[in-house]
């Protein structure tokens, strides 16, 4: 699905034409082809939608908590009208099976919706503390950035929960995966946001992502994507210091204690890696197995990965798609031939597409064996599916490489619960998997160390967009 308005802002609840001319092509990366153009915004046009977003913020966050909470049920009941289209689009701009698409990546946005909803019927807006009443207010203007591997879980985790708080926002998504991102600015017209509450400007780092980030106007950035990204977006938001939450880069570990059911456990944890062609940033991208068990351990991801199916997203068995982009094909590559060159074992996969698949940005599913913890391939996000497995001693050893990273986003341990529950307490991770448990919309998702800070997810998120005033006296 390719809307209309893809060269166009959403803007003070209209669409306009942008003043910048720029358009920048974008890629079905299951092909190579262009399918659309999309307007690349300068400076002017996010000032456009910031002070959009400044003159609606006084009138909305006053707004009854029931009356943001019924516009939100309204964008997911409009949502739910076009559910097939934004997997459609998904399918397009990301190259993502269409199964998936419509079963993970449509699904993500609904359901994080929904989540931020009934958190927002549950939660204590206000409450007495003695004499002094504390009171969860907007934060502001809201500058939200999202990246391309999870186009409708970010935007839902950082729109609908600004929305309910009382936030008024400029939404950039990334430019290489807009199709999405204008479908949901047309969800948000049909559904009534208000003039100025929500816009949406496309565009690049260094002509959209910059402005809003440091424009004074701007009280709060909400980021996903790289740490190197992040790092220059809390340095652009520092001087008029705004609250900048991150959600950023991962290298999450993945523990399979001797106890586990070794198979089980491996083939698993192939399939959480594979899964959206390894880009996602919670991924358990180092599998760490008793060093008795490592040749085993190859012996099942080796069958696991090659049942995988890469190819036209949408043919039937197709079961991975391709990487984004040339450049993120090529980042893959490099880090997979360093891998070869360090020493890793190469199990299965490696350099070059999928046999049979000479077009789009396909890559192979690929194994290492034998990796060792400084290996570049062990400490650098590669964001593709490519999985290291690190044999260890003793757990204590396992636990001690696991947190030798600069990253801390998730963590995954596997085996009894007993015996993984006081292991989970001494990961340093925002979320700790025990046995690849269902996905928990309710849980705090973020990062420590050089994954972030602050928490999305249901009324997580909605904190994030709040501040805390406190009315002392006030029961006096």
């Amino acid at each position: 699905m390719i809307s209309a308005n893809m060269t166009k802002f959403y803007i003070n609840g209209a669409w306009v034409e942008p003043i910048s001319k720029q358009r920048m092509g974008v890629e079905n990366p299951a092909n190579e082809e262009i399918v659309a153009q999309v307007a690349i915004g300068n400076a002017e046009d996010a000032d456009r939608a910031i002070m959009a977003a400044r003159a609606a913020f006084d009138a909305y966050t006053v707004w009854p908590v029931a009356d943001r909470i019924a516009l939100v049920r309204r964008i997911l009941e409009v949502y739910n009208s076009r559910y097939e289209d934004f997997a459609q689009a998904m399918t397009t701009e990301m190259g993502a099976p269409i199964e998936w698409a419509r079963g993970a990546q449509a699904w993500a946005g609904q359901v994080h919706i929904e989540a931020t909803i009934k958190s927002a019927e549950d939660m204590k807006w206000e409450y007495m503390r003695g004499t002094t009443k504390i009171v969860y207010e907007g934060i502001g203007v809201c500058a939200l950035i999202t990246p391309w591997n999870w186009p409708m879980n970010q935007i839902a985790c950082k729109v609908a929960p600004a929305l309910i708080a009382g936030c008024t926002m400029v939404l950039k998504p990334s430019e290489i995966a807009p199709l999405s991102g204008v479908l949901f600015a047309e969800v948000c017209h049909e559904a009534g946001v208000p003039p100025g509450v929500f816009n949406l400007v496309n565009g690049d780092g260094p002509g959209v992502g910059t402005r809003i980030t440091s424009h004074p106007e701007v009280d709060m950035v909400s980021f996903t994507g790289s740490t190197r990204a992040g790092t220059l977006i809390a340095a652009a938001a520092a001087p008029t210091v705004k609250r900048v939450a991150q959600e950023m880069g991962g290298k999450s570990a993945n523990i399979i204690l001797p106890s586990a059911d070794l198979e089980s456990a491996v083939t698993a944890g192939v399939g959480a890696i594979m899964a959206n062609t390894g880009q996602s940033c919670d991924a358990p991208t180092r599998m760490f197995v008793q060093r008795g068990q490592h040749a085993a351990a190859l012996r099942y991801a080796k069958l696991a990965a090659e049942t995988i199916v890469p190819g036209d997203p949408l043919a039937t068995g197709t079961t991975m798609g391709p990487l984004i982009s040339k450049v993120q094909f090529d980042k893959v590559q490099r880090l997979m031939q360093t891998g070869i060159d360090e020493g890793a074992t190469l199990v299965t996969g490696g350099l070059g597409r999928p046999a049979g698949l000479n077009r789009g940005w396909f890559c192979k599913p690929t194994i290492f064996g034998d990796v060792q913890n400084e290996m570049t391939i062990s400490k650098e996000e590669i964001f593709g599916p490519v999985l290291a497995i690190l044999p260890y001693d003793t757990v204590d050893d396992a636990v001690r490489m696991a947190n030798e990273s600069v990253y801390g986003l998730a963590a995954f341990i596997c085996g009894p619960v007993e015996e993984a529950k006081p292991i989970a307490r001494r990961l340093r991770a925002g979320t700790v998997n025990l046995n690849y448990p269902d996905w928990d919309l309710y849980a705090p998702f973020g990062g420590y160390k050089q994954s972030g800070n602050g928490r999305e997810y249901a009324d997580w998120g909605i904190h994030d967009f709040c501040e805390v005033k406190g009315i002392v006296g006030y029961g006096a």
